[in-house]
C-alpha cells in the first residue's frame, strides 16, 4: 500500500534549542560568593520506541519527526505482552522511552504493571481530549477504531440492521461471520458488554452469535470480509480500518471485496458503537523524557493525525484533524461511553464466557 503524502512543509522545530539554558554557565560571575549554576544536561538527540503497532504509516510519521526535529527515532517491534514483560525485566536499565500499543485493556495493563509514568504536556492535553487519555496521563490515545457490522450490499439492506444484540436473532441464523475468540478485538468488545450490560447479558449475546455463525471462526477481519464476498455469510463483526485497507489495497480482488461491503454503526439508539484505542505512553525509566514527550506531541498533532487517518484508516483523536473521504462517507456516529481501563478489567471474564459458549 502506497502511503499518501499529506504532510505540509513545516518550520524547523524549536526542539533544537534544548539545553540552551546552560549556555552562559562559563561566564565570569561578579559575585565570587555566588556559585555558578551547573549547565542543564542536554539529552542525546534520540528517542527509543517499543511498539506493538506494526504499520508503515507509523514508520513514516517517525521519519517525518526526525526530519523536523533532528531527533532520531529507534523502533523495536514485538507483540504488546512481550514488550510489557521486557520493560518489567529491564527495569531501570531499559533503553525504551515510549511504549505504543493497540487496545485500551493492554494500555491499562501496562499502567497496572508500573512501567509507565505521567506525560506532562499542555500541548498533548490540547491535542487529545480527556476521554482519549488515561486519567493520570500514563498513556495518551493516538488513534481509534470502531468495531462495526460490515454487510453485503447485495443481500442486506441497512434498515435490516440495528444493534449488536439483533445479530443473535433468528433472521441472522447461518449468516454471521467473526474471527476467533482469541482476538483481542473480540475480547474487548465482549468486555465492553460486560461493563455496560452485565455478565449475564454478555454471555447471552456471545451464545447467540455462536448459534448464528455462518462457519466456525477462521482468519482475521479481512478474511471475514472476503467470506461475505464469497457468499459464505451476509454480515461480519469487524474493525472499520480493515475496510479502508481493503478499499485502498494494491490487490484488485481486495478492492472488489471492499466495493461490495457496507459499513453499519450499531447501537446508535442505545449504548453506541464499540470503539477501541491505540495509545502511547512514556516509560517509567525513560532516558530521554523530553524527546519522548516531543514525539507524543508530534504524533497527536493535527498534521500527523491526518496522515495516520488517511493511510491507516483509523479515526484521529485530535478533533482538529480532518478525516479522509472514505471515513467521512460512513457518517458520524455515537460511540460507547466507556472507560478504556474496563476493557482490561473484564478481559478474563470475557475469555471465560467465550470458552463457556463455545466461541472458538
Amino acid at each position: 500500500m502506497k502511503l499518501k503524502k499529506l504532510f505540509k512543509p513545516m518550520l524547523a522545530s524549536a526542539v533544537l534549542a534544548l539545553g540552551l539554558a546552560g549556555c552562559g554557565a562559563n561566564e565570569k560571575d561578579d559575585n565570587p560568593e555566588k556559585a555558578t549554576p551547573a549547565p542543564e544536561k542536554q539529552e542525546e538527540k534520540v528517542v527509543n520506541v517499543y511498539t506493538a503497532r506494526h504499520y508503515e504509516a507509523d514508520d513514516e510519521v517517525f521519519k517525518k519527526f526526525t526530519e523536523e526535529t533532528g531527533i532520531k527515532v529507534n523502533v523495536v517491534k514485538a507483540e504488546a505482552e512481550e514488550l510489557i514483560e521486557r520493560l518489567k525485566r529491564e527495569g531501570k536499565s531499559t533503553e525504551a522511552d515510549l511504549f505504543v500499543t493497540v487496545d485500551g485493556g493492554i494500555l491499562a495493563n501496562a499502567k497496572k504493571n508500573d512501567i509507565l509514568q505521567p506525560v506532562k504536556s499542555e500541548v498533548v492535553e490540547k491535542n487529545v481530549p480527556a476521554k482519549f487519555r488515561d486519567a493520570d496521563n500514563n498513556w495518551v490515545g493516538m488513534a481509534t477504531r470502531a468495531r462495526v457490522i460490515a454487510y453485503s450490499k447485495d443481500r442486506v439492506k441497512p434498515e435490516d440492521l440495528s444493534t449488536y444484540e439483533d445479530l443473535t436473532s433468528d433472521k441472522w441464523k447461518g449468516k454471521v461471520l467473526a474471527r476467533s475468540s482469541t482476538s483481542m478485538y473480540n475480547q474487548s468488545l465482549l468486555a465492553s458488554f460486560i461493563e455496560l450490560n452485565g455478565e449475564k447479558e454478555a454471555e447471552k449475546w456471545a451464545a447467540g452469535i455462536v448459534k448464528n455463525f455462518a462457519r466456525q471462526p477462521d482468519g482475521g477481519d479481512r478474511d471475514q470480509a472476503k467470506a461475505i464476498a464469497a457468499g459464505v455469510g451476509d454480515v461480519a463483526i469487524m474493525n472499520t480500518y480493515y475496510v479502508g485497507l481493503l478499499a485502498n489495497s494494491e490487490d484488485a480482488e481486495e478492492r472488489k471485496v471492499a466495493e461490495g461491503l457496507g459499513v453499519f454503526f450499531p447501537n446508535q439508539e442505545t449504548n453506541g458503537t464499540h470503539v477501541n484505542i491505540s495509545g502511547i505512553g512514556l516509560t517509567k525509566y525513560s532516558k530521554h523524557p523530553k524527546n519522548a514527550t516531543k514525539l507524543i506531541e508530534y504524533v497527536t498533532g493535527k498534521e500527523a493525525q491526518e496522515f495516520l487517518s488517511a493511510n491507516n484508516y483509523e479515526f484521529p483523536v485530535n478533533e482538529e484533524a480532518e478525516k479522509p473521504e472514505l471515513l467521512k462517507s460512513w457518517g458520524e456516529f455515537k460511540m460507547q461511553d466507556l472507560n478504556f481501563e474496563k476493557l482490561g478489567e473484564h478481559n478474563q471474564k470475557a475469555i471465560a464466557i467465550f470458552n463457556k459458549v463455545g466461541w472458538k
